[in-house]
């Protein structure tokens, strides 16, 4: 694979599993350094670049908290000196209920996590990329930043909003040097996904049924999307929310 991201830093976050996992992966085999960001240490991420002869480092973080992005951010700087990438991916699905149902403690932590998150590594990331004069800072929503879902009103809500924080930021910053954009991934078969479905055939069935192209997407397939996002082949693209999605929001 031809390295285009050679001697650039990539901080991935939410990276311990599923689309972050694929995307520091995608990375590093770009040639990227990685910062693997998770409020979950699992080194498998890690082993798994290392061995493919990647370099990368594991950081501990809680994105909804400003101490841990800061430090997160100060990590990438002594470590490998550049930020070039950003993809704040790093969610939570919350507790599905109806709007009258959700709790203030789910509503707040999904807020905190989903949408505060993705702001706080924004808000770290942007002046080291201002100061460089160029940087790709991709966010993760979902098809339900695009669309309504019923029984997850806090998680729809903070997708919205990332996109929305996204489109905002892009204007910000599009002279520059510094392209924002935002992936919404479909039905993907993620630990997410299984904490829904169970991993019971019949429940995994129904989803893939929801997908016009008749199955699930994988986390390469958005991870792949990423790259692209990141690359010079996205030059003249920014503030755009991507769907990769199956065709699910073109029914």
């Amino acid at each position: 694979m031809e390295k285009i991201f050679q001697n650039k830093t990539a901080i991935v976050t939410g990276a311990s599993f599923g689309i972050g996992r694929a995307a520091a992966i995608a990375f590093a085999r770009r040639g990227a350094n990685v910062l693997i960001v998770d409020s979950i240490e699992d080194n498998e991420t890690l082993n798994l670049i290392k061995k493919d002869g990647g370099k990368a480092i594991f950081v501990k973080c809680d994105v909804s908290d400003a101490g841990d992005v800061k430090r997160m951010t100060d990590a990438a700087i002594s470590n490998f000196s550049s930020i070039d990438f950003g993809f704040n991916n790093a969610g939570i699905e919350g507790v599905a209920g109806l709007t009258h149902e959700c709790t203030e403690e789910n509503w707040d932590r999904t807020i905190d996590v989903n949408l505060k998150g993705v702001w706080l590594c924004m808000k770290h990331q942007i002046p080291v990329m201002l100061k460089q004069g160029h940087g790709v800072i991709v966010n993760t929503a979902s098809v339900a930043g695009l669309v309504g879902f019923q029984n997850l009103p806090a998680y729809v809500a903070s997708k919205h909003a990332i996109v929305g924080l996204t489109k905002t930021a892009a204007l910000e910053y599009a002279k520059q040097g510094i392209r924002v954009n935002v992936v919404c991934p479909g039905v993907i078969k993620t630990p997410m996904i299984d904490r829904f479905t169970g991993k019971k055939k019949e429940a995994e069935q129904q989803f893939e049924n929801m997908e016009p192209v008749g199955r699930m997407g994988t986390p390469e397939e958005v991870a792949e999307a990423v790259m692209w996002l990141c690359s010079d082949a996205a030059s003249f693209v920014t503030g755009v929310s991507l769907p990769v999605d199956g065709g699910w929001i073109s029914q």
